[in-house]
């Protein structure tokens, strides 16, 4: 294979990071019309040197059917970070998502104190 591998220094991969975060908040859950990272749905991220991508996220609610709609807008969404040539999404369970992972706006938004 001929393609360079790109090695990007720490900062690269935060700087990386924070627009990866910064297009997760362009995915909506559907039945909550909040961004999944208000949400607090999205876990971890980590991005490696060529442009790979894993994502740990979890839903509201153990076998949402909006899984699949989620993972895809996800992968849309990434198509807006150039560095990021594959995203991996996967789906946890642990720690079990409760409300308390939710952000200031998304608890007002839906009237949860």
């Amino acid at each position: 294979m001929s393609e360079e591998t790109i090695v990007w220094t720490e900062e690269e991969i935060e700087d990386i990071k924070n627009r990866i975060m910064q297009a997760m908040e362009t995915v909506i859950d559907p039945e909550l019309g909040i961004d999944i990272v208000n949400l607090g749905l999205v876990y971890e991220v980590n991005v490696f040197s060529g442009g790979y991508c894993e994502m740990k996220i979890t839903l509201t609610t153990m076998g949402c059917p909006l899984a699949d709609v989620i993972t895809e807008d996800i992968l849309n969404a990434m198509k807006s970070v150039p560095e990021v040539s594959e995203t991996d999404v996967k789906l946890v369970w642990y720690p079990a998502w409760d409300t308390s992972r939710m952000s200031r706006y998304a608890r007002i938004a839906l009237g949860i104190r």
